[in-house]
Order: C-alpha cells, then sequence, then structure tokens
C-alpha cells in the first residue's frame, strides 16, 4: 500500500512525550446546565484512544470544543502541545474531523466529492486524491455516484475527506453510526491501516466491543465527568480472580467457598470456577485444588470485556447525572 506522507505539525509535536491532544479542565455550561465539567485527558502520538459515554455524557460537546466549532466556558484545549484559543489558525490545518454523518453530494461521484473538499482547502493535487482513495479502499468505485455507495462507504468516504489535507490528528465521532456488520468490519480495518500509516486518532462510538479491539486506550466520561482514563488491559484486566476449568465444578467449588479467600467463587458454566486464589497466586491455587482431589484442565487470570467494564463505571456512577 502506498502510504499517504505525514503533514508536517507544529513543532511541539515532535517533543518526546508531548500529547498530540490534551484538555485541562474542559468545562462547558448552558445556563444551569453542566454538559462537561473539569474534563482532563490526554491522547499522544500513534495512539487511537476512544471515547466513551452514554447519550447525553458530554461526548460530542467536547469533541466540538476540541475542534474549536463552540468555545469552552473554562478550562484549555491543547493541539500539539499548543493553546488552542490563540493559535487556532496555526493548528486545525493538522486536524481531520468527521462528525456524526458525513455531508456528501449524492449526485456526484466520490473522487468527485473529494475534488470538491478539496477545493475548499484551497486546492488538492490529482496524486493525493488518489492515496486518499486507496487508503480508503475506494478505487475501484470512486466513479461511481455517491448515491450507489452502501452506508460503510459513505462513512469511509467521510474519512476520506478527512484525510485531504494530511492532517496529524484525526478525531471522529461516531464513524461507524448505522453500519451493518460489513460496514463496521470496513471502517475497523480503516482505523488500523491508518493508525499504522502514523495517523493518532481520537475516536468516539456506542460500539464497545469494537472499541476493546480498535483502541489501546479508552476515556471514559459520564454526565460530562471524567470516569476513567486507562489502557484497554488496565480496564479489562481481572480482579486478581483466576478461571478454573475442571472436572466436578460444582463439588470443587463448595471446597473454595469454605476458604477465607475464596467466599466469592461461583461457578461459570457447568465445568468452570471463577475464584480469588491463595495469596493471590495462580500456581498455590492449582496446587491447593491438586492437592484436594481437583486436579485443574486450565487456570489463567479473569479477564472482563469492555462492555461489562463500561457498564460497571456506569453503574457505580449512576447517581451523576447532567442537570
Amino acid at each position: 500500500m502506498q502510504k499517504i506522507p505525514l503533514a508536517a505539525p507544529p513543532a511541539a509535536a515532535s517533543q518526546t512525550n508531548t500529547a498530540i491532544l490534551r484538555t485541562t479542565d474542559l468545562t462547558k455550561q448552558y445556563g444551569t446546565r453542566v454538559a462537561v465539567d473539569k474534563l482532563n485527558l490526554e491522547v499522544r502520538r500513534g495512539e487511537i484512544v476512544g471515547f466513551l459515554g452514554p447519550n447525553g455524557a458530554g461526548k460530542t460537546t467536547s469533541i466540538r470544543m476540541i475542534l474549536g466549532l463552540i468555545s469552552p466556558t473554562a478550562g484549555r484545549v491543547e493541539l500539539f502541545g499548543r493553546d488552542l484559543a490563540t493559535e487556532r489558525a496555526h493548528l486545525l490545518p493538522h486536524v481531520g474531523a468527521l462528525v456524526e454523518t458525513p455531508a456528501l453530494y449524492l449526485h456526484l461521484t466520490g473522487r468527485e466529492n473529494l475534488r470538491v473538499v478539496g477545493a475548499v482547502l484551497g486546492g488538492v493535487s490529482r496524486q493525493r486524491i488518489d492515496a486518499v482513495l486507496e487508503v480508503i479502499g475506494l478505487q475501484a468505485r470512486q466513479k461511481d455516484r455517491v448515491r450507489k455507495y452502501s452506508l460503510g462507504m459513505k462513512q469511509r468516504l467521510g474519512v476520506g475527506m478527512a484525510l485531504l489535507h494530511n492532517p496529524d490528528l484525526l478525531i471522529l465521532d461516531e464513524p461507524a453510526n448505522g453500519l451493518d456488520p460489513a460496514g463496521i468490519v470496513e471502517m475497523r480495518d480503516l482505523l488500523h491501516r491508518l493508525a499504522n500509516e502514523g495517523k493518532t486518532v481520537f475516536l468516539s462510538s456506542h460500539l464497545l466491543s469494537e472499541m476493546q479491539q480498535i483502541c489501546s486506550r479508552v476515556v471514559v466520561i459520564n454526565a460530562g465527568k471524567l470516569v476513567a482514563h486507562k489502557t484497554i488491559e488496565e480496564l479489562t484486566r481481572g480482579q486478581g480472580e483466576f478461571v478454573v476449568q475442571l472436572e466436578r465444578a460444582s463439588e470443587a467449588l463448595l471446597l473454595l467457598r469454605q476458604q477465607p479467600w475464596g467466599k466469592q467463587a461461583r461457578l461459570d458454566g457447568a465445568d468452570q470456577v471463577i475464584t480469588a486464589a491463595p495469596q493471590g497466586s495462580g500456581r498455590d491455587l492449582y496446587t491447593f485444588l491438586a492437592q484436594a482431589g481437583f486436579v485443574p484442565e486450565s487456570l489463567a487470570p479473569a479477564t472482563q470485556n469492555l462492555e461489562q467494564v463500561f457498564f460497571s463505571l456506569m453503574k457505580a456512577n449512576e447517581g451523576d447525572q447532567i442537570q
């Protein structure tokens, strides 16, 4: 695949450990309603970072402030280590965005849509359009009118529009919105290709299983407030429990629940037990069960998927509501 050469970002972005995107106490208030409440997040170069939260959590409002579409009530947005409020004209050309459904000219071809957007940006070369069409996988359909495109193809074309001026940072709000399973896979593959090309992606989505596969880290907000800002591994790692597969699981469960460290042990299907371990050690748990006559067929640290973690976080914060 031909690589799209990266645009030269502001000098501060090339410094070691400088965040591509950072918000500090970012706040947006409408009258008495606080839509975003002192939000602090950071996205570093080369990452795909997910932005999660239920409807009304303040995600789109946050994205609009990050893009300079609306002004914050308080707080600060930094792009490439520099203040958006004072250097907007210099910084935003290095950012590409897709906010919800892209605005497309259905009577034009895919290539013509890119050419029109390129003209608005001050002119884009034929070679640049060719490169973008290759990255988004629409070379073969570039001469078809967009009204004939599937929803997934339209969303990819929208991402292509965001890529035309070769931004260093992509901000995508629900890029898989309304896609069927095939379209979701197409979008996932596209985002992975973009990351491999060196792009930094800040991605909002309700598709938690996809976010788990795509993102290295996620930012979770609820009622405009930060709930979590961690890697996928940190969020989905089990709480020191193990999944043990063994015969006579029900009998082993009774024994485990008699131990001070195993009182929360539980069945997971007919032949699996989820339990804590003595001293938190999987080896000690294996030895304990084997010596008691319950030799495990397998034993591994328990994990949760991102969906389970997300709903646990929302339940823990269910008292917080946007007023």
